[in-house]
Order: structure tokens, then sequence, then C-alpha cells
């Protein structure tokens, strides 16, 4: 049986595994370590979901929030668990709890080349942005992991 709860920490090593053996995933080793986990969840306690199947991680999204706009985070699904509505059922928890918290729009960055990921967010309703361009600048050196 499939239970989507609320992720903890206690969860990261089952998340990071499935995420490490995820392709398309961009992870770091500062952001995305244990420490830096337990960070955005002490931050965000009540708005990231696993999917736990008998003890095992099986999907995950982080999410949370800075009072004005929800952020989506390292949405993943094991392949073996994909188009069973799991991933469904994670975003629609996560933007539940974004708007029990009054949050009006959540944004997610998805990587070009991750087709299925942004076939995914499409069908979910989450549109292209062409206004934009996204930036970002590195206070620290960090490590990247590509999967």
């Amino acid at each position: 049986m499939i239970n989507i709860r609320v992720m903890t920490i206690n969860d990261y090593d089952g998340v990071y595994d499935l995420w490490i053996n995820t392709p398309g995933m961009g992870l770091n080793t500062t952001d995305d370590s244990r420490e830096g986990i337990a960070k955005y969840l002490r931050r965000n306690p009540t708005t990231s979901f696993v999917a736990d199947c008998e003890g095992t991680i099986i999907g995950v999204i982080m999410a949370g929030h800075d009072g004005r706009r929800g952020y989506i985070h390292h949405t993943a699904v094991l392949p073996t668990y994909r188009n069973q509505g799991i991933a469904k059922k994670l975003v629609d928890s996560a933007m539940s709890a974004l708007d029990e918290e009054g949050i009006n729009k959540v944004a997610l960055v998805a990587f070009k080349k991750n087709a299925l990921g942004n076939g995914f967010w499409e069908n979910r309703g989450f549109t292209d942005r062409e206004d934009l361009v996204y930036r970002n600048k590195n206070i620290h050196a960090l490590d990247r992991i590509d999967t």
C-alpha cells in the first residue's frame, strides 16, 4: 500500500537514494546534504511529502514558500511506480499544503532536457513563462551532481 505523508528528516536517506537514482535530477553536495535538507524542512515543515510503500520511499516532492510565492523542488517517483498517479498525489498534497498557508502562486524550475518532467508539469497546469529570464548566482562554490 502506498502512503503519502509529510516528509521529515528521517526520510532523508531514502529520499536521497531516490534522487541519486533518478535520471535528470540536478543536485549539489551542500543544499541537498542532510544538513541542507534539514534546514529546508525546518523552514517548511508541512509542505514537503513522500510516497512510502512498505517502508521504502518511492516518491518525493519538496515544496516551500517565502511567505509570498510557493516553490517546488526535486520531485521524483521511482520508474517502476510511475503512471499510477503517485506524482499527481504528491503535487496535490504540496499544493493543498501551500494553499493552507495562504500561498496563491507556485513556481518551479525544470531542466529543458527533461522532456518527461516538463510534460508532467504541463499536464498539471504549470505553464512555461517566456517573459522571464531565470538567473542565479552561487554565494559559495557548489559541487554539482547530475543524474
